[in-house]
Parts: C-alpha cells; structure tokens; sequence
C-alpha cells in the first residue's frame, strides 16, 4: 500500500502519474482540509475537489482545478443578489459542493461525504481528510488576519505572509483510518504540494507526523520547488518570508524529523549534498509534471528511488 499526502493541484497532477503506474486500490490519499470553506452556505473543500476532479480525468486543464468546461450561470445570478462572489464555484462544480453539505447536514462525517463523492466519481484511490474536525488556515498580514482563502484566492496572494496559523487544530484528531494508513504502508510519499499551507496543516493533526517518524515505512517527498521557486503558488515567497530557504534543501529541513528520501528536480542536482548532510538521502530526476508521460516518469522514478 502507498499513503500519499497532498494538497491541490501539484498533488493531484502526481496522482494522476501515480495511478496510471500502480493499482488505484493500493493508494490511499491524505487530502488537506484547513482550506476548507463556507461559500454561499456550500461547504468547499477544494484540495479534495482537485484531486477527485484531476483522478477521474474532469479537471479544467488550464486552471489545474475546478471542472473542465463548466458554466457559471448560478454565480452569476448570485451576484444580481448581491451575493459575494469572489470565489469562482462552477454550476457542475456547485452540485458537488451541495451533495458535500447535504451529506454533512444529514450527520456523516467528512471522512463519509468524501468516501461517497469519490465513489461517485469513480475514483479508485481511498481518499481520507486529515480530519472530520474543523480546522482553517489562517494567515496574518500586515493588516492582520485573514482566512486563507481571502488570502489565496479574493486577494490573490499580494500580501507578505508573516505568520500562519492552523485554527482548531489543538481539538483536532485524525480522521478514521489516516494513522493506520500511514503505519501500515509499504512506502508514504509527501507530494509535491506547499510545505506550509497544504502539507503543514497535515502534518499538525496531532499524531500524523510522529505517526510518519514512527512508521517502518520509507517516507519520501517531492520538492515542489524548482530552482528557488514554486511552480505554481507562493509556497517560494512563504518560505522566505517565514525566514525559511526557498530551495529544495529548504523544503528537506522542514521534513527532516520524519523524511528518509527527498526527490529533487535537475536543476537542483547541485543541493543534493546539502539535502544528505540532513541525513536524508536525495534521489534527482525531471520533476516538473508538463503531460501525461512527464507524470507517469516522475511516479516510476519515486516508486524506483523508494524501493
């Protein structure tokens, strides 16, 4: 069994690679739930969306998330309502939102809602939340606090993070089946998703990262930044702003209680010796996810690396 932990998009386009290389039902995935959200009485979970979207191939291409060629008419009447609508929910998109709330408001679990909205979009990987409880990132800038997704997305990360915090996360538990998944794996991955904001949260559930350093499993990750910079995101202005380096050797220390095996793009061949003087070993190769065949190459070079 492979435990992958993840956030959004650069997650979702690993495990896209890694399915077409492994049984789907030998995957389990961790998704990120502190970007959670209530947006027009909808419960939004958008790093569980992308993944379930992206692994059962209707993700919007361009964007990375949401669904391909969907329609916005029901936001748009929103708006004439005078409804807030900053944070873009696509009609197909909406209805799995009001399955989600539906499901919640009738008693289940999200660990149950997000079981049966898999189900119903095929997904063969079983996808957990970190947790059932509730926990929301929460950013301070030089105005102060705000939710994440004010931050990430309504004001499009132009402001200098200078602290995060994981609200509710003391009162959190992992959810069913998340620390025996990790436990019981042949091999964890951590993918190549932002250290702070979509693995941090994971990794602040009490339990997950002893649950990692404790495991017999091997545990690897993939840097998801490149030659000081993100990909995608701005997981590479975080870190520096943090007082973090934004390198690969940067994203090794934050792992490195629990990380046996870091994945580096070329471009960081160079930090290879700085990642081992951590004491975790480095394994470099193409890490940047263009089309189908550089992802199916990135999850056989981490399954190689791992075994």
């Amino acid at each position: 069994m492979i435990t992958v932990l993840a956030g959004g998009v650069g997650a979702a386009k690993f495990l896209r690679g890694l399915v077409d290389v492994v049984d789907p039902a030998t995957v389990t995935v961790i998704g990120n739930t502190a970007d959670d959200e209530e947006f027009l009485g909808l419960h939004v979970s958008p790093d569980l969306d992308t993944v379930v979207y992206t692994l059962a191939d209707v993700v919007d291409p361009e964007a990375g998330w949401g669904i391909a060629g969907d329609t916005y008419t029901a936001l748009e009447q929103a708006e004439r309502l005078g409804e807030e609508v900053w944070f873009r929910l696509g009609d197909k998109d909406i209805a799995t939102h009001l399955l989600r709330t539906r499901l919640l408001r009738g008693g289940q679990t999200l660990s149950q809602a997000t079981s049966a909205i898999a189900a119903k979009f095929g997904v063969g990987c079983k996808l957990l939340p970190m947790t059932d409880d509730r926990v929301r990132t929460v950013v301070t800038t030089a105005g102060g606090e705000i939710s994440f997704q004010e931050y990430f997305v309504h004001r499009r990360q132009q402001d200098e993070v200078r602290a995060i915090r994981f609200d509710g996360i003391d009162k959190a538990r992992p959810a069913p089946g998340v620390i025996d998944s990790i436990t019981q794996a042949g091999a964890v991955i951590i993918a190549p998703s932002n250290p702070l904001v979509s693995i941090g949260p994971i990794l602040a559930v009490p339990g997950i990262r002893q649950a990692l350093a404790d495991t017999p499993a091997t545990v690897a990750a993939i840097s998801p930044i490149v030659g000081g910079r993100a990909l995608k995101g701005p997981a590479d202005r975080m870190l520096t702003s943090l007082h973090h380096e934004a390198s690969a050797t940067g994203v090794a220390r934050l792992y490195a209680d629990f990380l046996d095996l870091l994945v580096l793009d070329d471009e960081d061949a160079a930090l290879a010796d700085q990642v081992e003087a951590l004491g975790v070993r480095a394994h470099v190769t193409g890490t940047i996810m263009r089309d189908a065949a550089s992802r199916r190459a990135l999850a056989e070079a981490t399954l190689k690396a791992i075994s």
